[in-house]
């Protein structure tokens, strides 16, 4: 029993409980009518099924509890009468569904007292797909009867179930095959989860799991590793890992299906199906067994509950849901009342290339943050960096300097002797020459120096008051820890960006130009790009902060994005912002592309238009990094602006879909090649990204598909400029308010 179930056999389908708070329930099946990802993102017969505390689902039926009465329901797709009316009025704490039987524990659902005998009856097959259901005379056992129970599992003839001492009992015609072996009579559990004719539990010593029945599902079952939850399908089972809530499955199945990016706080399997709630999103997931030909179950937009909702603290080891969460602005609790609350299993570990940076408490589970801002020696282990071993680098390369200055020293002595003689004709040269002027950059304070007549001249620049500022190069290496690897926040053609923490506590992204750069730029370009930068200043643009232009160095100090790329969020395996927050995106980074191309003066034409160049700022504000400086001839910008115009355009299908530009595990590698012809065709909605739930109203996200496609024109001449577009996402982002 859980949040999640799924009906297997012939006609399998899958429901869960909605996070909207109500408890409402979404159902989706195979979809055998169209290989469209739309056509099945539609909840299927759930239109008349009421609010549910639990769910658990048999063979083309499924069951639950209801959330306001706790008495049982149970339903097909194509009646909602299957409970004997003898049970109708009868208050169930837990319930499971069998191939043809259903079996359920008597007492409120919301009660702290879990603890009650056991009712069951018979799921009867008709002619057909017709169902119905009358009170079991197989599943009748005194001896059962007259114990309670805390929870209870049904497979093909059987039903096992908890006592009150956590010992398994097992009942039913089927029964007699579930023989406990005797290293297991005594062990204690906490879960269990039953196949057709077979049973796993996970035990309370080491929250690993045991299995006994038959052997066709049980084979090679994980050793050593802790669960939280089980599902089982037709000849395997599936569960969710303790340390990262990461899956395993055993039995027969197809192990290179199951997804590795995100963690699950609640699953459940049909035949050859598993679906599970992803813990960051509570978006809904599908993988499949081992048969070659899989269904199609494409599960609808909507967030689901990531598991049951409950009276009473959590407890150790279990945090409660927070609804905040999830950013969603009208959603307030998971749970039908106030006092009710979900308690979710913490997870100690992070998925590879995260580390732990925050434990779970009582009201949120363990953070994971990137291994790219581990800052000290706690998440060193994890995320294999060494900065120990760097250092005993980092002094070797010391030694041998000191040897070659050591060398050096004896050969100047000799060019010492040589230069007395001619310090005298030196000194008078000296005295002639002239002095000149150095201006700090954005600082307007003027400085008397000489002119440095080596391979490294000054950068000198008009200054802009008051802006930035100039740095060391021993502060920065000191804020960035020697330019340590596991400082680094991107790296590009220009060079490496890391991030930095000054004396002042401020945090910074310290953009360091690589050899080729310096090389190929010579002063006077890098002089004109500071003047540029220093002249640009807007919300929606990542602004200077100062730089540095010591031995040879060319270092650029920006603002720090704490929230990363846009790219990060929509394909790296974060939580994929929600649909406000997109349009938002959108329009902020549209505001700061406007205001390249018309505030700034000459103006300025990105050329790297792209969803890794979108920085998001602590307010998850857009901002528009990494553009272009140097400007071109009238004919060349107005031709480059348009080509601003064609890459934001890409952007925005990302925005919508969810997918790469550019992916080569797709059919279709390039996202413009795949979407302008369905959004051509008027079939917009196809390329809306299925992994965030939908608005109640779409209206806005095909008309953003829309502004993709007008972006996308091939004839520069009809796409829009970047104001048009300013103006058409201003309007969507309105609607979406609105809704």
């Amino acid at each position: 029993m859980g949040s999640i179930a799924a009906a297997f056999g012939e006609d399998g389908f899958f429901c869960a409980i909605d996070a909207s708070g109500k408890q409402a329930v979404i159902c989706w099946g195979n979809d055998t009518s169209s290989s469209s990802s739309t056509s099945s993102s539609s909840p299927a017969y759930s239109d008349d099924i009421p609010a549910l505390a639990a769910l658990s689902g048999g063979d083309g039926f499924l069951c639950g509890i209801l959330a306001n009465t706790s008495v049982p329901y149970c339903w097909s797709s194509i009646t909602n009468d299957l409970v004997p009316q003898v049970f109708k009025s009868t208050a169930y704490s837990h319930i499971a569904a069998g191939t043809n039987h259903v079996c359920a524990i008597r007492g409120s659902y919301y009660s702290d007292n879990n603890l009650g005998s056991v009712d069951c009856w018979d799921i009867v097959r008709k002619s057909g797909r017709n169902l119905s259901s009358e009170q079991s005379t197989l599943f009748y056992d005194p001896g059962i009867s007259n114990l309670v129970l805390k929870t209870v599992v049904s497979g093909e003839g059987f039903s096992c179930g908890l006592s009150r001492e956590d010992r398994i009992l097992c009942w039913g015609p089927n029964s007699t095959s579930l023989q406990l072996s005797s290293d297991l009579v005594s062990e204690k559990f906490f879960t269990l989860a039953s196949g057709r004719d077979s049973v796993c539990g996970l035990s309370q010593v080491d929250d690993e799991v045991h299995c006994w029945g038959k052997n066709d599902s049980l084979k090679a079952p994980p050793i050593g590793i802790g669960f939280v939850s089980l599902a089982a399908g037709a000849q395997h089972f599936c569960g969710i890992r303790q340390d990262n809530h990461g899956i395993e499955c055993w039995g027969s199945f197809n192990s290179s299906s199951i997804p590795k990016a995100s963690g699950f706080l609640a699953i459940a399997s049909s035949d050859y199906i598993t679906c599970g709630i992803r813990e960051d999103d509570l978006v809904l997931d599908c993988w499949f067994a081992y048969i070659a030909s899989t269904p199609n179950y494409d599960p609808p937009f909507q967030l689901c509950s990531p598991g049951l909702c409950s009276p009473g603290s959590c407890g150790q080891g279990r945090f409660a849901f927070n609804a905040s969460s999830l950013h969603e602005t009208d959603l307030t609790s998971l749970c039908v009342r106030k006092e009710l609350s979900i308690c979710s299993p913490c997870g100690v570990n992070c998925a590879e290339g995260f580390f732990t940076s925050s434990p779970c408490t009582e009201n949120a589970d363990r953070v994971c943050t990137a291994c790219s801002l581990c800052q000290n020696s706690s998440c060193w282990d994890i995320c294999n960096l060494h900065p120990l071993t760097d250092m005993k680098r980092k002094h070797q390369h010391q030694l041998r300097r000191l040897i070659l200055v050591v060398a050096a020293s004896a050969s100047a002595l000799v060019l010492i002797l040589i230069c007395w003689c001619l310090l005298p004709s030196l000194i008078a040269n000296n005295n002639k020459r002239s002095k000149t002027k150095q201006f700090a950059l954005c600082l307007g304070k003027e400085l008397e120096t000489e002119a440095l007549n080596d391979s490294h001249p000054p950068v000198v620049v008009t200054p802009c008051p008051g802006v930035a500022q100039i740095f060391r190069l021993t502060e920065l290496k000191d804020a960035t820890n020697g330019f340590k690897e596991f400082n680094e926040l991107g790296r590009g053609s220009y060079g490496f960006v890391y991030k930095a923490l000054l004396p002042d506590g401020r945090q910074v992204a310290v953009k360091r130009a690589n050899a080729a750069t310096i090389i190929h730029t010579n002063n006077r370009d890098f002089e004109m790009e500071l003047e540029i930068l220093c002249s640009i200043r807007h919300t929606n643009v990542v602004n200077l902060l100062g730089y540095c232009a010591e031995m040879g160095e060319r270092l650029l100090v920006y603002e720090y994005m704490p929230h990363g790329t846009l790219h990060d969020h929509l394909h790296s395996g974060l939580s994929p912002p929600n649909w406000t927050l997109r349009l938002n995106i959108a329009l902020q980074a549209a505001k700061g592309l406007e205001y390249l191309h018309k505030e700034v003066s000459p103006p300025i034409v990105h050329r790297d238009v792209k969803s890794s160049n979108i920085l998001l700022d602590a307010d998850w504000g857009a901002r528009i990094a990494d553009f272009g400086l140097l400007t071109l001839n009238e004919t060349d910008v107005v031709e480059d602006i348009k080509s601003d115009v064609y890459n934001f355009g890409i952007v925005l299908l990302e925005i919508l879909s969810g997918r790469k530009a550019y992916d080569r595990d797709c059919a279709t590698p390039s996202i413009v090649d795949w979407a302008l012809p369905i959004i051509r065709q008027g079939k917009a909605a196809a390329t809306i990204d299925r992994y965030i739930p939908l608005p109640r109203n779409v209206e806005p996200l095909l008309k953003l598909a829309e502004a993709a496609e007008l972006a996308l024109r091939e004839d520069p001449s009809e796409r829009p400029t970047m104001t048009d577009l300013v103006v058409l996402l201003e309007r969507l982002v309105k609607d979406m308010v609105m809704l």
